[in-house]
């Protein structure tokens, strides 16, 4: 930071006596002056390429053996262990400000072994720091064929997102070392041998032969179980000659039948014998056969889809994709794709359906009720499946449904295999779902029917579901409209829907008295919390206060079933004690956004009351000001409050270790404003702060900055007109004793029960370990119920109005951690 002690020396040494100053000292300066990193570089670390797949194996040393990353959680032995992958996607090299700015890289690999194509989680995030990011940036590139060592693993903060793998790879130490193979020469995968198919055109087929084809699905029906022991496939193919040839796939696995998500994909089949059947060619596969399937769109890459370990592949067959795409892309009957929103279903259609699972629940042995989305709100009013909540596998979709976003699709009989073994967050694709109205059972006479979504038993017009891959290019379109969505959320500032209004703070409650019977034995067992209220109250079991009448305080004593979210950074909320609004604290991706969008093209402001020094960053146009008052000239830097025009987020952030009030501005005409209130309005130290865009006034245009003798957040919050959201904590838990369950939020004495104050939270991760170590505890990672600690909790049961219902809720209250 010495250049910008410079910068304020000049400044206090040209103050004038009375009023305000306006000083520019233009410092050519370079990033790494401007903001020093503390020594985190490493050593070099090594990034090694090898000429083929050979090299790549004989270069491994013979300690190491490797390992899927299908297998790797975040509990993984890592010593002597490799990974071996495909770079699917290579990011930019960025600053980190949480590593002291040092250099990072983010990737993408996904598993090569063509038998994990089937499996979870075969593709993982890998970061990179320091110079071996700047390295592995100038050396790999996408396609490459790479060999992880010495890597550390870590939970994934964006797996809700990008739904890849829940952990991640770092390479950051003296050792860590990374091997590249050229995509030119992958390990597994097309041989490029000498090798030569034949291919032979459809029209031109002669029964009881063994050939191979190429050919444009026009019509298929994911596996199903055969009257024997094996899965069948049922496709029909077609090319330039126009003909079509059904042909019949049978294999007891199913990760062996070819991975077809569309009609118009391509396929190829090799050593299928021809035969004639009801007057017309068909292909049945024999002793071995293998298949090869392609996207059918014309802008895609040609990525070859197959569970063989080896298949040849080059040029030519290249060319024969290509040429069949583009033929196909000409053919009326591949334009009629089946594939609609929710916002296009009509009653009585029939129509295939991508979408993203959200909750899943067994109804009876013959029907799974899945609950997806796709963005979009459907014209129609949508039939509600009523579950028990202990029923219900994945997320609450309460918000969802009301802004009538849930589809509940029905699955039936032969479907189940499939259904069953869906996770929530997974993308799908229905093919033959019948949307038909359905009265709902507490329906008024006088109300339109709802849509349901049925996928009826059997195969009859390719009717199935089948999971796509999270990289899928058919995936593009849904990622776009859930990502409106989630923007639609935060524009109207209430996008936590799965509690339902948990603003509302419970009214005074009546107190049962202590010579109430209670109705059930008291459950053995130490505490793992301790009640703090001043009341002595009966306790009751959970199925008493459920028929309770609100209000009312209560003791139970419980035990936590399960909790939400799971990902306990969701848990920490911004609200605002005025309007009542709780949203989730924006991600760093959104306020980098609003960052880069005030910088760009930003000239300094050229405020009259104003003390300016600027400095010209890496980034060519791009200056970087900061504006104090003359009043404030002279004070320590912990009492500035220091305005900042024309940073990134990763500067601010560096910038916030030696000076405590920052506040992020940009010029509009040249007045000095405050950035969108996407992102904070004031950088304190590690904590940030956010205002509230429904109640904030902004009067930044006439500032008044004296007569404060110490700034904090209240008091920036008061001179900017900024209305100050407060960090809480939310978090909903299930709970269950011997006669019932109920969920109950904890929010209001969520800082006491954790004995850790949300503002803190935000920016430390000491202590956001040690609420997920709390979280533990009380529901152990893969444990039974019988494990699970008792809770003593005291419960505030409370009503509140929802379209014109009265809800009950349950709060937990004057509940603290028993510590030892």
């Amino acid at each position: 930071m010495e250049h910008l002690s410079q910068m304020f020396s000049s400044i206090k040494s040209n103050s004038i006596s009375s009023g305000w100053a306006v000083v520019h000292v233009h410092v050519s300066m370079e990033p790494l002056e401007m903001f020093p990193i503390s020594g985190y570089y490493q050593k070099d670390m090594p990034v090694l390429k090898v000429n083929d797949s050979s090299d790549l194996d004989a270069k491994v040393p013979s300690h190491l053996q490797r390992t899927s990353i299908t297998s790797l959680t975040a509990t993984s032995d890592l010593s002597h262990r490799c990974v071996k992958a495909k770079v699917v996607l290579k990011g930019p090299v960025i600053s980190c400000a949480q590593k002291d700015g040092v250099e990072m890289l983010r990737a993408e690999i996904r598993e090569e072994d063509p038998l994990q194509r089937a499996a979870e989680h075969t593709s993982i995030n890998v970061i990179f720091f320091g110079t071996l990011a700047k390295d592995f940036s100038q050396s790999a590139r996408q396609g490459d064929v790479v060999l992880l060592t010495d890597f550390t693993i870590k939970k994934s903060p964006s797996f809700l997102r990008d739904r890849l793998h829940p952990c991640q790879l770092e390479m950051d130490g003296d050792s860590a070392c990374v091997y590249v193979c050229p995509s030119a020469a992958p390990s597994h995968g097309p041989s490029t041998s000498e090798a030569k198919y034949t291919y032979v055109s459809l029209n031109k087929l002669k029964p009881k032969t063994v050939v191979n084809v190429y050919g444009v699905v026009t019509f298929f029906k994911q596996p199903f179980p055969s009257k024997g022991s094996d899965y069948c496939s049922t496709l029909k193919i077609t090319d330039q000659s126009d003909v079509k040839v059904g042909c019949n796939i049978f294999s007891k696995k199913l990760e062996d039948h070819p991975v077809i998500f569309r009609a118009g994909d391509i396929i190829r089949l090799h050593r299928f014998k021809t035969d004639v059947f009801r007057d017309s060619m068909s292909l049945l596969n024999t002793y071995g056969w293998s298949t090869v399937t392609f996207d059918g769109k014309t802008d895609s890459p040609v990525v070859p889809r197959t569970s063989s370990k080896s298949f040849h592949f080059e040029e030519s067959d290249k060319r024969m994709v290509q040429e069949l795409r583009q033929w196909a892309a000409n053919q009326s009957w591949i334009s009629s794709d089946l594939t609609v929103t929710l916002s296009s279903v009509q009653p009585g259609m029939y129509f295939d359906l991508t979408c993203q699972l959200l909750a899943k629940a067994v109804m009876d042995s013959r029907c799974i009720l899945l609950k997806v989305w796709d963005g979009t709100k459907c014209q129609h009013p949508l039939l509600n499946v009523a579950v028990a909540s202990d029923a219900l596998e994945g997320e609450s979709t309460v918000a969802k449904d009301r802004m009538n976003l849930t589809a509940n699709v029905l699955v039936y009989d032969n479907h189940l295999e499939v259904a069953r073994d869906l996770k929530p967050g997974t993308f799908l694709r229905f093919y033959n779902l019948h949307a038909y109205l359905q009265r709902a059972p507490d329906q008024l006479p006088d109300q339109p029917d709802h849509l349901s979504f049925h996928l009826h038993g059997g195969t009859s017009y390719g009717r199935g579901l089948r999971s796509l891959p999270a990289e899928s290019p058919d995936l593009q379109s849904l990622k776009s409209a859930l990502d409106k969505h989630v923007d639609l959320d935060e524009n109207d500032e209430v996008n936590d829907g799965t509690l339902l209004e948990i603003w509302y703070t419970p009214p005074e409650a009546v107190v049962l008295p202590n010579d109430e019977e209670t109705d059930a034995e008291a459950d053995t067992g130490p505490s793992y919390t301790v009640r703090t209220c001043e009341h002595n109250s009966q306790r009751l079991t959970l199925a008493r206060v459920k028929r309770s009448t609100p209000p009312l305080s209560c003791h139970v004593r419980a035990r936590v079933k399960r909790y939400k979210p799971q990902q306990l950074y969701q848990c920490l909320k911004l609200f605002c004690s005025n309007c009542k609004t709780m949203i989730d604290v924006p991600d760093d991706s959104a306020v980098s956004k609003v960052f880069r969008e005030s910088a760009k093209d930003n000239q300094p402001c050229d405020e009259q009351w104003a003390a300016t020094s600027s400095a010209s960053s890496r980034e060519p146009g791009r200056t970087i000001s900061m504006h104090i008052s003359r009043d404030m000239v002279g004070e320590s830097t912990h009492m500035q409050l220091i305005f900042v025009e024309g940073t990134t987020l990763d500067e601010i952030c560096v910038l916030s270790r030696d000076y405590k009030n920052l506040v992020p501005v940009r010029s509009v005409n040249g007045r000095m404003t405050l950035l969108d209130l996407t992102a904070p309005f004031l950088f304190s130290g590690d904590k940030r702060y956010y205002g509230c865009k429904r109640c904030s006034l902004n009067t930044f245009q006439n500032p008044v900055f004296t007569g404060v003798e110490t700034w904090d957040e209240q008091s920036v919050a008061e001179a900017l007109g900024v209305q100050l959201m407060q960090y809480r904590l939310l978090i909903q838990f299930e709970l269950e004793d011997k006669t019932d369950t109920l969920e109950a939020l904890l929010w209001e004495n969520a800082e006491k029960f954790f004995h850790v104050s949300a503002v803190d939270a935000s920016g430390s991760q000491d202590l956001q370990d040690k609420i997920q170590t709390i979280m533990d505890t009380i529901q152990p990672p893969d444990s039974s119920l019988e494990e699970h600690p008792w809770l003593d909790l005291c419960l505030s049961v409370y009503a509140v109005k929802d379209n014109d219902r009265n809800q009950v809720c349950y709060q937990i209250a004057n509940t603290e951690i028993r510590e030892e």
